[in-house]
């Protein structure tokens, strides 16, 4: 086993976006050979794929210290945008975890749950390992307790404030991580000197805030990054962050405009279990 590179060493390998605040408790061991085959995988829809200049997946799973070897929960995955890169990353040595809102509580979650359920059956190769997790979003569970050594949300945590879940949410991640496991959070950024209630409902979310729902379930906070960061993103848009791309929800209406700004602004933190 590589021994583990200390948070200086690590804050220097991944470039000045990163700012560390603690030593951290893994440091990842894919390569970059490996996050090469992956991010150009044929089996990625090509959409997603063009994602990649504004999501920085191998800077942001580096930060997380995600390893190949571990158990890996991620909340809410969407279409599987993640699990594009994360299952086949893991399926020889570690364990994907892919965590979904139980079918049962609407239709939404039922469509959203049988796409993401036919992507993976499509195709065994890549995703015929991950196991998917049915959660209901008042009272979630996401595995058996201190099971998971990396727990990552993208861009979910406002869905989670809007509804009124976040806390119980973030009880169920420290609850089904290790001691000393992973929480990472990517999520939409507002602007300084707001609150979560001035952002209600338009996607963005006060740094600090997310930060103080992490300390009050547990965790503490051991590094922000800004490999997701965009100056750009002006924030004030009446149709939240959803006006810019990939929703686009104006349509063709300011489109170049839009599109030149990019995706929004993200923090990127990363949050530890205490203990050994």
């Amino acid at each position: 086993m590589k021994p583990f590179l200390s948070a200086l060493s690590l804050a220097a390998m991944l470039g000045p976006s990163v700012a560390m605040a603690a030593p951290t408790a893994s440091t990842s061991n894919i390569t970059q050979e490996q996050f090469a085959t992956v991010l150009n995988g044929d089996w990625r829809v090509p959409q997603n794929a063009a994602r990649d200049p504004y999501r920085h997946p191998e800077q942001t799973l580096q930060f997380f210290g995600v390893r190949n070897d571990q158990t890996v929960i991620e909340i809410s995955p969407g279409s599987g945008w993640y699990s594009e890169l994360l299952a086949p990353l893991l399926k020889d040595k570690g364990h994907y975890v892919a965590a979904i809102v139980d079918p049962v509580v609407n239709d939404y979650a039922k469509k959203s749950a049988d796409s993401l359920k036919q992507k993976y059956a499509a195709d065994p190769a890549h995703y015929g390992k991950v196991e998917v997790v049915a959660y209901t979003p008042k009272a979630p569970v996401f595995g058996k307790p201190a099971s998971a050594d990396t727990v990552l949300t993208f861009r979910n945590v406002h869905n989670w404030v809007d509804a009124g879940n976040e806390a119980a949410t973030f009880k169920a991640f420290y609850d089904v991580l290790k001691p000393g496991g992973t929480l990472g959070v990517v999520d939409h950024r507002a602007k300084p000197g707001t609150t979560a209630r001035d952002n209600r409902k338009n996607g963005y979310l006060p740094t600090d805030y997310v930060v103080e729902l992490a300390k009050t379930a547990g965790f503490t906070l051991v590094g922000k990054s800004e490999v997701n960061a965009n100056p750009k993103d002006t924030k004030d848009y009446p149709d939240g962050v959803w006006t810019l791309p990939p929703v686009l929800v104006k349509g063709d209406q300011d489109k170049a405009r839009y599109l030149a700004i990019g995706e929004s602004d993200r923090m990127t933190l990363r949050f530890i279990k205490p203990g050994k």
